[in-house]
């Protein structure tokens, strides 16, 4: 597991209070909403939130690409690595 993935499978439990969970438990490929992690469109505010402030980038909420990005660890992460070498 990459560090980008343990930091951000972290602060999706961090940000979101998911105490009774641990990095191990959210697989790079897990779907972050609906049937897989489970998370809502709060849970999606709070968790934009925290990225940008984690790792100092810009979160566009009107794009049609955020859905994608924040699909899982692992969609997640390229976006944040690819805002981060911009």
């Amino acid at each position: 597991m990459s560090d980008l993935h343990l930091d951000i499978k972290n602060l999706i439990i961090d940000s979101l209070g998911l105490e009774d969970m641990t990095a191990e438990d959210i697989a790079d490929d897990l779907t972050l909403f609906g049937d897989g992690l489970g998370l809502d469109s709060v849970d999606a505010l709070e968790l934009g939130l925290a990225i940008q402030k984690r790792f100092g980038i810009k979160i566009d909420a009107e794009s049609k690409d955020t859905r994608q990005h924040f699909a899982n660890v692992a969609t997640l992460a390229a976006f944040v690595a690819s805002k981060q070498a911009a």
